[in-house]
């Protein structure tokens, strides 16, 4: 049973990784945030995201918050 829950969580957290390099493709396309799929999955990934972009500023208008954040699920 354990081995199963572990299995889950981790499939979602691999689910959720992939649906932030996703959104960070799709910001390099301009309008493809303003799509239904776009804002679907800014609300999805935004308020995780949110939060390291508080704590990370961004250097030369590029952004390392999706990168840590990754890190973070991976670890």
């Amino acid at each position: 049973m354990i081995s199963f829950l572990v299995m889950v969580v981790g499939s979602l957290l691999d689910l959720y990784t992939m649906a932030i390099v996703v959104w960070c493709i799709l910001t390099w396309f301009p309008g493809a945030l303003n799509s239904t799929f776009g804002q679907w999955l800014t609300k999805l990934v935004e308020p995780y995201l949110g939060f390291f972009e508080r704590l990370i500023p961004s250097i030369g208008g590029v952004s390392f918050a999706p990168v840590v954040a990754v890190l973070v699920l991976w670890l």
